[in-house]
């Protein structure tokens, strides 16, 4: 098994380079073209040349954090403190411009029941014709014949 280990690991690193020069944009591509890195790195990986010249002299490396941290350094010094939404002044402002439609809503549901009452009463009406009856608020006794 170990005698497949160094093929294993120039293996990786080909696969490596080869990912990483073409995931890099043209603009941080130094010395040649991208194209040419790219054939650099399939002509010349099995041999280590190509992917180890990609990544010392290909591609440009962004420096670390302006005030000399390390990315982990920085991400632990500018935490933010966890609110709850209850607590969050921007979450509540959210709901209460999401619940800005309240006063249409309130009035779609009078419209509904306003006409809910005005369906009632005239189911009440129409039983009241079917039982001879003129309704509960007709003062008039029903007809004798």
């Amino acid at each position: 098994m170990l005698r497949y280990l160094p093929f294993l690991l120039v293996l990786a690193l080909w696969i490596y380079a080869f990912i990483d020069c073409l995931n890099t944009p043209e603009s941080q591509v130094r010395g040649l073209p991208k194209v040419l890195w790219v054939i650099i790195i399939l002509l010349f990986g099995e041999v280590l040349v190509g992917p180890v010249a990609w990544l010392v002299a290909g591609k440009q490396r962004r420096p670390v954090a302006g005030d000399g941290s390390t990315p982990s350094q920085w991400h632990r010094n500018h935490r933010t403190k966890f609110v709850a939404p209850d607590d969050n002044p921007e979450f509540l402002a959210s709901l209460r411009n999401e619940n800005g439609g309240n006063n249409k809503d309130e009035a779609l549901l009078k419209d509904w029941e306003a006409d809910l009452r005005r369906r009632e009463e005239e189911l009440r009406r129409a039983e009241g014709k079917q039982d001879g009856t003129n309704g509960p608020d007709d003062p008039q006794p029903p007809a004798k014949g």
